[in-house]
């Protein structure tokens, strides 16, 4: 209790050289608070856009279909679909084609989706991601609705009429003219470029298949684990390929994975220089109170008393540093989640597939502020190691005679 009262005293009898250490060191927890939390939103927000309007958290498709898909590779979506859900998947069958899509004098390829509305808003949210006009109807069944990328090179918008060319399953052409009634806001880069929707009935019809199903797209039962639901989804669709999203992109998983590492190698470069100032003012902090160690020596106390107090007067000024940062963060990090950055001139920027949504807004959590807290601490018991070991080691007779 001594040795941390004096440390404290000793903190502030030079005030000013503590409150620049104090300062450097809670502007540096204050910006990596805030930079942890933007970073953990904006790839949260894109990764979640890719499952919420196109991958689903599971997919299942016929052994061998994702790396040769073709019209003819369908499962059996009837008895399948039905176990699924009662395992508690929420399920959305898919039906897939490739063709191409014309406008005027434009055309260009596409991949045509059928699906049922009704079934697949209670997986995906692709329906409130029309940004002009109006989602699929069933009373409207040569009605579709068109990626945002796809409208701008065909020059689409809401009414416009659209042919689309293709083969059906029987070998026979498949053509018919669809009348635009929506445009998606920017989800994904794919389904932006080149995708266009249309109801389960009309691609069955289009395309004659009156059967079968090309995917299922699945949603976790709530409280499961990805892995453990693909386990589950797995066991009950045997013979037929179940993957989780982060196996059919493997690139957002491993960002997602990666986004500590790459914070944390911010954090380090950042705090390396807090360390050097660190070691700067202990190091003067000794040089002024080296008669001051040897009297301390002098009247018993001992290295190991001398080192922890060095070191606490170090983790001292970490700690109000930390209190400071801390305070003078969260206001910032309460508007960056409730109210978030406008940068809807960035929205719609694609990343690895994925879309930069218009409102950048921060993701905060104990477990995000304890990476900062704990490298500052690491970083700052480092610096003053050094300080409080030639403070440790000082010899009592020879640092009273120091002039």
């Amino acid at each position: 209790m001594i040795v941390l009262r004096m440390a404290w005293r000793n903190v502030w009898r030079n005030s000013r050289r503590s409150f620049i250490t104090i300062a450097a060191m809670a502007l540096a927890l204050w910006t990596e608070l805030i930079y942890s939390g933007l970073i953990d939103g904006m790839v949260g927000d894109m990764a979640r856009d890719v499952t919420r309007y196109d991958l689903g958290d599971i997919q299942v498709n016929s052994a061998g279909w994702s790396k040769r898909p073709s019209i003819h590779e369908t499962i059996d979506a009837s008895t399948l679909v039905p176990a699924l859900e009662a395992a508690g998947f929420a399920v959305a069958p898919r039906l897939q084609a490739g063709g191409l899509a014309a406008s005027g004098d434009l055309s260009a390829g596409v991949l045509l989706l059928g699906l049922d509305a009704t079934r697949d808003g209670n997986v995906l949210a692709i329906a409130t991601a029309v940004a002009d006009g109006e989602w699929l109807d069933p009373s409207d069944p040569n009605g579709v609705v068109v990626g945002k990328g796809l409208a701008r090179t065909l020059g689409l918008s809401r009414g416009s009429e659209l042919v689309v060319l293709s083969q059906g399953a029987d070998g026979s052409m498949a053509n018919d003219l669809f009348r635009v009634r929506g445009v998606l806001s920017s989800v994904a880069s794919g389904t932006d470029r080149g995708t266009v929707l249309m109801g389960e009935a009309k691609f069955r019809e289009l395309f004659v298949l009156p059967s079968g199903a090309h995917r299922l797209i699945l949603r976790a039962p709530p409280g499961v684990g990805l892995a453990a639901a693909t386990t589950q989804a797995a066991a009950l669709a045997p013979g037929a390929e179940v993957r989780s999203w982060e196996q059919i992109n493997p690139v957002v998983a491993q960002m997602l994975g990666g986004v500590k590492v790459q914070v944390a190698i911010v954090y380090f470069i950042l705090y390396v220089a807090v360390a050097i100032l660190v070691l700067n003012a202990m190091l003067m902090a000794v040089f002024e109170r080296i008669r001051e160690f040897g009297v301390l020596k002098a009247i018993g106390y001992g290295p190991l008393q001398v080192f922890t107090m060095m070191m606490l007067e170090g983790l001292i000024q970490a700690a109000v540093a930390s209190v400071v940062g801390i305070v003078a963060a969260l206001p910032v990090m309460w508007w960056l989640t409730e109210r978030g950055l406008q940068v809807a001139g960035l929205g719609g920027v694609d990343m690895m597939g994925m879309t930069m949504p218009p409102v950048w807004r921060g993701v905060y959590t104990l477990q995000g502020l304890s990476l900062p807290l704990g490298m500052l601490f690491a970083i700052v018991t480092v610096a003053v190691f050094i300080p409080a070991r030639k403070a440790a080691l000082l010899h009592p007779v020879e640092a009273m005679q120091h002039q």
